[in-house]
């Protein structure tokens, strides 16, 4: 397939918790569903609050990415189509905490999200633009499996003091799967989340942030929200929730961003 026509996939990683990483994969998905783009949301994490937070009730969930990546059931099969129109999800429960023990010899053990997908669009079945892949907060199978499957990293970066930190661990993890499992994998960006205008500590460790990865953190900055905090409980992305409120119009801002830097590569690739 032509680099024009090819699916995306972006690992939505961190391993530090509570940095608005799988608030940064409902929000994004559906702002890249809003300008048009067709994109599958995977939930890797056992927790399951990304389907939970796109109003995919529990007892509703009878193909997951557990009989994805363990069964070798077909992405096409486990996708249910959300709420939003554009916005597939590959949904996730608590039987993903198994994994690690149930895969331990089988063979392609890290790859099997990687071949899933690989497989995607086939029959003509949807095909998409994007797919997201929202993480464990953890180092283990389940992300080794979305950093072999991604083409790129996008990190959600919270603006506080402990932030840099975790980001260095993310990085050795980064330089990790591409000498082992995916030497293609790279950085697609880092996005500020959490920030606060009214604390000095979150322009200093967003300044901190562009001075040490330059162009490679978006320009777009999601802001603390209390309607983007708000949306989950509701079973809805905060765009759907309140389009108007501040966090809403940031991710929308920050989905432009993405599809004009995926541009900006394709021409640089296909010049």
């Amino acid at each position: 397939m032509s680099e024009a026509g090819k699916t995306r996939v972006l690992a939505v990683s961190n391993q530090k918790g509570g940095v608005g990483k799988t608030t940064t994969a409902i929000n994004l998905g559906t702002a890249l569903a809003a300008i048009g783009e067709k994109v599958l949301l995977v939930d890797m994490d056992p927790q399951g609050n990304a389907s939970t937070g796109l109003g995919v009730p529990r007892e509703t969930r009878r193909v997951t990415i557990y009989d994805v990546v363990v069964d070798g059931r077909s992405v096409d099969d486990a996708a249910v189509q959300t709420a939003v129109p554009g916005l597939w999800i590959i949904p996730a429960d608590a039987d993903m905490s198994g994994v690690e023990i149930e895969l331990s010899q089988a063979d392609r053990r890290s790859y099997r999200l990687r071949d899933a997908l690989a497989a995607q669009g086939g029959d003509g079945q949807t095909r998409y633009d994007y797919v997201l892949i929202d993480c464990p907060p953890s180092l283990n199978l389940l992300t080794l499996n979305a950093m072999a499957a991604a083409d790129a990293v996008l990190v959600p970066l919270q603006c506080e003091f402990f932030a840099l930190e975790g980001l260095t661990q993310l990085m050795k993890t980064v330089d990790m799967v591409r000498q082992s499992l995916n030497p293609a994998l790279e950085i697609q960006g880092l996005v500020l989340t959490m920030y606060d205008r009214r604390n000095a500590l979150s322009g200093q460790v967003a300044n901190d942030v562009r001075a040490h990865f330059g162009d490679k953190v978006y320009d777009s900055v999601i802001p603390r929200n209390v309607r983007v905090s708000e949306a989950p409980s509701f079973g809805k992305p905060a765009l759907i929730y309140d389009l108007k409120c501040a966090g809403s119009q940031a991710y929308l801002r920050l989905a432009r961003e993405v599809v004009a830097r995926e541009r900006k590569r394709r021409e640089q690739i296909a010049a």
